[in-house]
């Protein structure tokens, strides 16, 4: 028999980062989908970075046109 006593646990939130990891493959699918068509794969390649860094993603129309660089 032990001494030792449990340790703390909680269980994750069920959404706990499933949504981050859906958008990310979404968007690395469509880079991958659409390799011929070079904008819409840098569109998504710019996106799934941007996801990445940890960055909000911006709805201002204009801050999406300096995202994409037009």
């Amino acid at each position: 028999m032990s001494n030792q006593r449990a340790g703390k646990t909680h269980r994750a939130a069920a959404s706990d980062n499933t949504n981050d990891m859906r958008m990310r493959n979404f968007f690395r699918t469509c880079a991958e989908l659409f390799s011929d068509n070079e904008d819409v794969s840098l569109f998504c390649e710019t996106i799934m970075e941007e996801y990445n860094a940890g960055r909000q993603l911006p709805s201002n129309p204009k801050d999406i046109q300096r995202l994409f660089g037009v």
